[in-house]
């Protein structure tokens, strides 16, 4: 499932592209027709994201609210754009660009009022200029749960999935079991800050590389990581793996249904 950095760079590439045109609306694959038929023609205002949920605002108080689960695929084009496969859910068109969505888990023609009680729902979102950070920690405190499992629900911190979790807790090196009560104020303000920073490079470069200069290919003369996931990464999906750091072997585990990647060295308990 894409991570929060990935909608809010689909917010910025729909802005980029439709903002201030009315673009022609289309559903080919004909789910979400009706709506398509309301808003076709009408003005793209505005985009945004919440964690992993994309909203594109129409007119006033209409929204398309979009979350791509584990299958949905975005994919822009320049103009003309050619014949939909039917299997595009929602097709957006003007003079320039094209942008076709498919196989969301979500795609919803909602008010402003139903998009307040999806953000009242998520946890603060550390690419959001009105994140706050304090309203995470609050529920973090008084937690029993591991660390690594809070930093995964999205109604405690919104937009972090299993790469940037996996990450950020290596590189701060805590021990994903630890239950979020041991978890000090000093260090949840490093961790949070961390990922507002790995996060927003992540919206630039559409990609995630968390590892520090020295740790690079160039850095420390290694080859650079093939994946499908793309990056540099410390732990995630480096199961068995000497860490960059200490040389360990990198362990993985399964945690409330994902599988957990951590150096036992680096992040002793």
């Amino acid at each position: 499932m894409p991570e929060g950095h990935t909608i809010h760079r689909l917010a910025q590439d729909y802005a980029a592209r439709f903002s201030g045109t009315a673009p022609r609306v289309t559903s080919p694959q004909g789910k979400f027709s009706d709506a398509a038929a309301l808003l076709d023609g009408s003005e793209l205002t505005r985009t945004e994201a919440h964690g992993k949920h994309l909203f594109l605002g129409f007119r006033d108080g209409e929204w398309v609210h979009v979350h791509l689960g584990l299958f949905g695929r975005v994919a822009f084009g320049a103009a003309p754009a050619p014949p939909p496969a039917d299997t595009v859910r929602l097709r957006l068109a003007n003079a320039a660009s094209y942008v076709d969505l498919r196989g969301p888990a979500l795609c919803a023609l909602i008010t402003d009022d139903e998009k307040a009680a999806v953000h009242d729902r998520l946890g603060p979102d550390p690419l959001r200029a009105d994140a706050d950070p304090a309203a995470a920690y609050a529920r973090v405190r008084r937690s029993r749960t591991t660390i690594a499992a809070l930093l995964m629900d999205q109604k405690v911190i919104a937009g972090v999935g299993n790469v940037y979790r996996a990450e950020v807790l290596f590189r701060h090196g805590v021990d994903p079991y630890r239950a979020g009560r041991d978890v000090a104020p000093a260090e949840w303000d490093a961790l949070w800050s961390d990922l507002v920073a790995l996060m927003r490079d992540g919206v630039r470069d559409n990609r995630i590389d968390t590892v520090r200069p020295e740790h690079t290919p160039e850095g420390m003369g290694r080859a650079p990581r093939v994946d499908d996931h793309g990056g540099e990464v410390y732990v995630y999906r480096r199961a068995t793996l000497p860490c960059h750091v200490c040389g360990a072997e990198i362990r993985t585990a399964e945690l409330a249904a994902r599988n957990l990647f951590w150096c036992p060295t680096c992040q002793r308990p």
